[in-house]
C-alpha cells in the first residue's frame, strides 16, 4: 500500500468516527425523551463493556484488572461522571451547546495536569484557554440575562469530568502501562456500576422501551460506544498524533450541524461566534508543544 493511500485510509477513517460520535449525540438527545439519564448511563456502560470484554476474549488480550483503585476513579470521571452531567444537560439542552461545552476537556486537562502531573502550561496553552473563555462568554450572552444556564454548567461539568479521566489515565499509562481495550473495558464496566444505584435511588421517568428506545439503544451501544472505540484505535494507529487530535474539533461541529439539519436547533450568531472561538482555542492547545514538568 502506498503512504498517500495509507493517509488517504487513516483520514477516511478518522472522519468515520468523527461522524459516528456525533450521530450519537444525536441519539442521545433523541431517546431523553424515553429513559431517565442515570438508567441510561448505567445501562450504556455496562452493556458496552460487556461488548469490550467480549473482544477482549475473542482477541485474546489480557483479562487482568488494571490497579483497581485508580480504574475505579477513572470509572467515576471518564465514565459515570462525564455521561451522566452530559445526559442530564440533553434534557433541556441543545445538542450543539451541551457537545461544545464538553468538548473543552482539553482545556480542563491542562489545569489538572498543571496540579496532579506537574505540567506547566506554555503561553500557547494560555492563548487557547483565553480564546475558549472569551468564546463561552459569548455562547453563554450573560448581556441578554442568563435564561436558563444549567445546559451550560451540566457541560462544562462533562466536559471537567472527562478531563480529569484524561489526566488520571495519563497516570495510569505511565505507571502501569495496560492493555487499552482491557483497561477501557475495566473502567467502562466501573463506571456503569456505579451508577447502578444511583440509578435505583434518585427518582427520575421510567423506561419506555419502544422501538425509538431500542434503536437509539442499540446505536449508542454497539456502533458509538464499541465501533466508534474500535475505528478510534485504528485512527491513532494510521493517523499523525497531531491530526489526529483535531477530531475534537470535529465532532461538536458536526453534532450541531446535525442537529441543525435534524433537531431544528439554529444556532443564534452570538453562538456561531462563540463556538468558533472555543474552537480555535482547542486548536491553538492541541497544536502547543507538550507542557514541561515542573520541578
Amino acid at each position: 500500500m502506498s503512504r498517500s493511500s495509507f493517509d488517504r485510509a487513516g483520514l477516511a477513517l478518522m472522519l468515520s468516527t468523527i461522524l459516528v460520535w456525533a450521530g450519537s449525540w444525536i441519539a442521545m438527545k433523541l431517546i431523553v425523551s424515553y429513559i431517565g439519564p442515570f438508567d441510561f448511563v448505567a445501562l450504556r456502560y455496562v452493556a458496552g463493556s460487556l461488548v469490550l470484554f467480549a473482544l477482549v476474549i475473542a482477541t485474546r488480550r489480557p483479562l487482568a484488572m488494571p490497579p483497581w483503585k485508580l480504574t475505579l476513579l477513572i470509572g467515576l470521571t471518564q465514565t459515570a461522571g462525564f455521561q451522566g452531567f452530559v445526559q442530564t444537560a440533553l434534557v433541556t439542552g441543545g445538542v450543539g451547546k451541551v457537545s461544545l461545552m464538553a468538548y473543552t476537556m482539553p482545556f480542563w486537562v491542562i489545569l489538572f495536569a498543571w496540579w496532579l502531573l506537574r505540567e506547566r502550561p506554555t503561553a500557547t496553552h494560555g492563548l487557547g484557554i483565553g480564546l475558549a473563555a472569551v468564546g463561552l462568554i459569548c455562547f453563554v450572552e450573560p448581556w441578554n440575562g442568563l435564561g436558563d444556564i444549567r445546559p451550560v454548567v451540566l457541560g462544562l461539568g462533562s466536559g471537567l469530568s472527562w478531563g480529569v479521566g484524561t489526566v488520571l489515565s495519563k497516570r495510569m499509562f505511565e505507571r502501569h502501562a495496560p492493555d487499552v481495550m482491557t483497561f477501557t473495558a475495566w473502567q467502562m464496566l466501573f463506571g456503569g456500576l456505579v451508577m447502578v444505584p444511583v440509578a435505583l435511588l434518585v427518582p427520575q421517568m421510567p423506561a419506555q422501551w419502544g422501538w425509538q428506545l431500542w434503536t437509539g439503544m442499540t446505536y449508542i451501544v454497539l456502533i458509538a460506544t464499541a465501533a466508534g472505540w474500535l475505528l478510534w484505535l485504528q485512527v491513532v494507529r494510521r493517523v499523525p498524533a497531531s491530526i489526529a487530535g483535531l477530531s475534537s474539533l470535529g465532532v461538536p461541529v458536526v453534532a450541531m450541524l446535525l442537529a441543525w439539519a435534524l433537531l431544528s436547533e439554529r444556532p443564534t450568531p452570538a453562538e456561531l461566534g462563540g463556538m468558533a472561538l472555543i474552537l480555535a482555542g482547542i486548536w491553538v492547545v492541541s497544536r502547543a508543544a507538550p507542557a514541561p514538568r515542573a520541578d
